[in-house]
């Protein structure tokens, strides 16, 4: 099953502390951004990428993709101020598409399989999101004082990709623009419409690069991955 993925590439980045786009730092001599990219790039089944883009930056991104050959961005249209904006412009351009990815582009470590699984799921139920079970004790806390244990067997940690019918994610962006809605995932716009999310479990190995200390499990990741391939 074909599919479109759609990257937010606006961020700020201000945990990470660089002053710049943490996208366009390096993780093994090669940005962020292109070790994400390259996955749906090697993906037969994408078929488009649209990133959504500071537009100061717009143009050393068009730079980045002709070096490192992104051949299947279709688009780069103006990234808002929040996630949901964002992913909201990129589909406002998309046509065509029936099966839509969004995916934290600082996320370079997703596994083919979990992308497969998803995209079925979506394609099958509507709507599916990547997860992994949550390992620790879970403690809700009120005003510094633990007030509850929370059962660890029904937690997941959310990821991305977050796969959808495409119509079903557009219309659940409609609502949430036109009444102002501000969620904190693609998935929670389409829970307000009333639809099931179906999770897929994924790994642990699926860390968003959020802080300095992200760059170093990064290289570590990629140097366990390296190893497994020359075995």
């Amino acid at each position: 099953m074909d599919y479109e993925v759609v990257l937010p590439a606006a961020g700020s980045g201000k945990r990470m502390g660089a002053g710049t786009n943490k996208l366009f730092l390096s993780l093994a001599d090669k940005p962020i951004l292109i070790h994400t990219l390259e996955v749906f790039e090697k993906d037969s089944k994408c078929t488009g990428i649209y990133l959504a883009v500071k537009p100061e930056e717009r143009e050393y991104i068009q730079r980045l993709l002709n070096e490192y050959n992104i051949t299947k961005v279709k688009g780069l249209p103006n990234g808002g101020k929040e996630r949901q904006h964002s992913v909201h412009a990129c589909l406002k351009v998309m046509k065509d598409v029936d099966i839509v990815l969004v995916h934290d582009a600082a996320r370079p470590f997703i596994l083919q399989s979990v992308i497969d699984r998803l995209v079925e799921t979506a394609y099958e139920k509507g709507a599916a999101i990547a997860g992994v079970r949550a390992k620790d004790t879970m403690k809700k806390v009120r005003e510094g004082i633990i007030v509850e244990t929370v059962e660890r067997e029904d937690l997941w940690a959310i990821q991305t990709p977050q796969a959808f019918r495409f119509e079903l994610l557009r219309q659940a962006e409609d609502l949430a623009e036109k009444v102002g809605f501000l969620g904190t995932d693609e998935a929670m716009l389409v829970e307000r419409l009333g639809h099931e999310i179906h999770i897929v479990e994924s790994s642990y190995e699926n860390i968003k690069i959020t802080t300095k200390e992200d760059l170093i499990f990064g290289e570590a990741i990629l140097k366990n991955r390296q190893l497994k391939t020359e075995r």
